[in-house]
């Protein structure tokens, strides 16, 4: 049930409300036909650029490294890329594939990204760019960068004589 209030008769038709029956289509001033919403049918523009901005990364710093999560749901572990350039720049990139469509399917609506994402981090002067581990588990990409140990002051008591 809606938390916002309707007042035409108990149809809600607020713009604002996820809830409303009154469905906008979205597509309908693209430049290609909304009827016809296979994958394949997108500017290849779009769909690259689609993947690209849903990559969803979290960086996180703890006393003992940098860690990155990203949400990489339906990829295995052989169509991620992780890699370290010279100047301290993290990369994580790889390719959504777009599903295998069948002459009698027809779309309704296509909200899951295809196409190749890239997103880079440049790592501070305190990560160990040598020592740089990656796994994924359940789509869940996590990268650990090790940091430098700080080296604390060694203190040495002198004896006071006198």
């Amino acid at each position: 049930m809606s938390l916002i209030p309707s007042w035409f008769g108990g149809r809600r038709s607020n713009v604002f409300d996820p809830f409303s029956l009154d469905l906008r289509d979205p597509f309908k001033d693209l430049p290609f036909p909304s009827s016809s919403l296979s994958p394949s049918n997108f500017p290849q523009t779009l769909r690259e650029n689609t993947a690209f901005v849903n990559t969803r990364i979290d960086w996180k710093e703890t006393p003992e490294a940098h860690v990155f999560k990203a949400d990489l749901p339906g990829l295995k572990k052989e169509e991620v890329k992780v890699e370290i350039e010279d100047d301290r720049v993290l990369q994580i990139s790889g390719e959504r594939n777009v599903e295998k469509e069948d002459k009698n399917d027809t779309w309704h609506r296509v909200e899951r990204s295809s196409g190749k994402f890239m997103r880079r981090f440049r790592l501070p002067e305190n990560a160990r760019m040598d020592q740089v581990k990656a796994s994924m588990e359940n789509g869940v990409l996590t990268v650990i960068v090790p940091k430098v140990e700080e080296k604390k002051p060694e203190v040495k008591a002198i004896e006071i004589s006198g």
